[in-house]
């Protein structure tokens, strides 16, 4: 299924430097439901739900991508930790088993009344996966529900002490955005919101939000920066509430995040990044869709996620982000950009001049792959981190 990213738009202020949360459509409210669970030796008492701070978003919607297996055998090349799929294949999952990579399992919101509606059908859907907004309301009723009795179901199985239920939002759940320190929830949301945010305070799990300068530049070239949404240098904007300086759109996304948090009585909950990145190619329509600006955006993301630094208005909660996407895909469809958020090529060559190690065009290969070496070292646990999508 295709990520909700496409779905997204939010309030744009026109004329503003920031226009930090844009996006071209109308959504669904809430998209995802997560639940992440680890397989941990029985030594150990407790678990992290993100490994360091940079992960991948591994779609499938294309019809030459290499066998899950070899997928696996890059990711560990490039050291890459964190991945979020959006299907529960099992072939996916028996895949990543015991690789030591945290995986993220995407749950059709077709799934989600019944869920919701009968706690029984959580149980079986914890047991066959061994994890062991938008104009749909009843789906936004029935999201809580559903997180309860997944919850329910892995503490009936004494797991919930490892695992995190979380809903990452798309940012049509804002009302406004800019400046950062205005950001806010939409009134309408907040019956839907609030039980989820008490459920994610309650379990101490963080706020996820799909954040996407490009989006959002796309929407209003003339009035926003290319570099300040690339992260390159430039003026920035000076939030006159707080006094702070934002040198970069995705940092001021972040702390808008924050903010609504703030004003809806959540001022300790962590903000987490579950979409980020840039198209490398798209449409005569779509600005900025470049290969030059997409390896930009992405080097200089990944170079600052690995600062392990936070916001200027969390300067202390390291920035976490599952960047999209894995691959190209073929077969997607609408704008030319949608094929074109891969760091990768098919064949295993990158796509985007990262500085991942251990991958070459002129080595051996392994079914099709360009594989130079691998010497990725496992993680002691394994992770499964399960979605609701679109």
């Amino acid at each position: 299924c295709s990520p909700p990213r496409r779905k997204i738009m939010a309030v744009i202020p026109r004329g503003r430097p920031d226009s930090s949360l844009g996006h071209r459509r109308p959504v669904l409210l809430l998209l995802l439901f997560f639940c992440l669970l680890a397989f941990f030796p029985r030594r150990v008492a407790a678990f992290h739900s993100f490994v360091g701070t940079y992960g991948v978003n591994y779609g499938r919607i294309a019809d030459n991508l290499p066998p899950p297996t070899e997928v696996v055998k890059l990711l560990q090349m490039a050291r890459i930790k964190n991945v979020r799929i959006f299907d529960s294949d099992h072939t996916v999952l028996d895949a990543f088993r015991n690789s030591g990579l945290n995986l993220a399992i995407a749950i059709p919101n077709g799934l989600v009344k019944d869920i919701s509606a009968t706690p029984s059908k959580a149980m079986d859907w914890v047991n066959e996966n061994e994890i062991l907004g938008g104009q749909d309301t009843g789906l936004a009723e029935a999201l809580f529900g559903a997180v309860v009795n997944i919850h329910d179901a892995l503490r009936a199985m004494r797991l919930s002490g490892r695992i995190e239920v979380n809903t990452p939002h798309s940012e049509a759940v804002f009302g406004t955005s800019y400046p950062p320190s205005a950001g806010t929830f939409r009134p309408d949301l907040m019956p839907y919101l609030k039980p989820l945010l008490d459920f994610f305070s309650k379990t101490g799990a963080p706020f996820y939000v799909n954040a996407y300068p490009f989006l959002a530049y796309m929407s209003d070239p003339e009035h926003i920066d290319v570099n300040y949404a690339l992260m390159k240098p430039n003026a920035g904007i000076l939030d006159q509430k707080t006094n702070l300086h934002y040198d970069n759109m995705f940092e001021a996304q972040i702390d808008a995040t924050y903010a609504a948090l703030e004003a809806a009585g959540y001022s300790d909950m962590e903000v987490r990044v579950s979409e980020t990145g840039w198209a490398s190619a798209g449409d005569a329509t779509e600005p900025g869709a470049t290969l030059e600006n997409a390896r930009t955006y992405n080097f200089n993301l990944r170079k600052r996620l690995f600062l392990r630094k936070g916001t200027p208005y969390r300067p202390k909660r390291v920035v976490k982000a599952f960047i999209f996407a894995l691959f190209n895909e073929d077969l997607k469809t609408g704008p030319g950009s949608e094929r074109h958020f891969g760091l990768f090529k098919p064949d295993g060559s990158v796509s985007l001049d990262l500085g991942f190690k251990g991958l070459t065009s002129s080595s051996s290969s392994i079914k099709g792959w360009k594989i130079l070496r691998y010497s990725a070292t496992l993680l002691s646990s394994t992770f499964i981190f399960l979605a609701l999508s679109t």
